[in-house]
């Protein structure tokens, strides 16, 4: 059992449509059956919620974040220039960063008691203009989609994401992108480029399969222009990371990447905001514990 004189759990109350509180719930209860000290943070938004967990910093030395990608995303903003570790416990819609540890979604307090009797590995992070990110960065139809979703106030979770690809992909034509990949610069006409940290986004997408957050690399995966037809076709082939044999994918691995366009980017299900970005690994930065 590893030394922790406090853990931090903080919680988005509101993730997976509720099942952010009641997974907090079972969450404590766990820790004060195996008489460990818990402090619970929570708050209005995801802004409130770090607020309150800095104000606390100096009294725990781990972190439990009870929820999404989301909430995840606005934690290791915290947690990397504070060199607090972090255990994800999946309460959200997508859960990719929890994915790319190897755990089962379901075996949430299996991870509880892995962290309080195992010591944290190290991993990397990617960063995107100064701003963390754990699985995914990506621009270009995927972030229409988010765009559009964001907007709709029905339906809720999964279905929501559904509705707007199908009110998306009508009008979606490809975006012009100029890219520097380690310095070699890049000219594509391209429907999608995503930036893997970890391989999945959109609750186990797995859209760049062979990302690793320990090798000091991303996977980029680029998607050049198809049909419509060919998109709807292609598509469901991204859960097992087959789309990647497609002769219109393009797949690199690089420690850094800067993309410009007219275009919007997001990461980890975050809106990161409009192109140029440039990206970078960083190595072994977050500590956590994996599978």
């Amino acid at each position: 059992m590893i030394d922790v004189k406090m853990w931090l759990v903080a919680v988005n109350p509101t993730s997976g449509q509720g099942q952010g509180a009641i997974i907090a719930q079972e969450v404590t209860n766990y820790l004060a059956a195996q008489n460990q000290e818990y402090r619970l943070i929570t708050g209005i938004n995801a802004q409130n919620l770090i607020k309150n967990l800095e104000t606390v910093a100096n009294s725990g030395d781990m972190i439990i974040a009870v929820g999404g990608d989301g909430l995840i995303h606005n934690v290791l903003q915290f947690a990397v220039p504070s060199k607090l570790p972090i255990l994800a416990v999946p309460a959200g819609t997508g859960n990719d960063f929890v994915r790319s540890l190897g755990w089962n979604l379901s075996h949430r307090l299996e991870m509880i008691w892995h962290a309080i009797n195992h010591p944290p590995i190290e991993i990397d992070l990617g960063c995107v203009d100064g701003e963390y990110f754990g699985a995914v960065l990506s621009t270009g139809f995927d972030s229409i989609v988010n765009e559009r979703a964001n907007r709709l106030k029905w339906p809720t979770g999964p279905q929501k994401y559904n509705l707007s690809i199908a009110l998306e992909l009508p009008k979606f034509r490809p975006k012009r992108y100029e890219i520097e990949i380690d310095g070699k610069k890049l000219q594509r006409e391209a429907m999608l480029i995503a930036i893997g940290n970890g391989n999945s986004y959109g609750g186990g997408m797995k859209v760049c399969p062979s990302a690793r957050n320990d090798d000091g690399l991303f996977e980029i995966m680029i998607l050049n222009p198809i049909s419509k037809f060919e998109f709807i076709r292609v598509f469901p082939t991204v859960y097992s990371g087959d789309h990647v044999s497609h002769p219109k994918v393009e797949v690199f691995q690089a420690k850094s990447i800067s993309i410009f366009s007219d275009a919007i980017a997001y990461a980890d299900g975050e809106r990161i905001g409009p192109l140029p970005i440039n990206a970078s690994v960083v190595s072994k930065c977050l500590k956590t514990w994996s599978a």
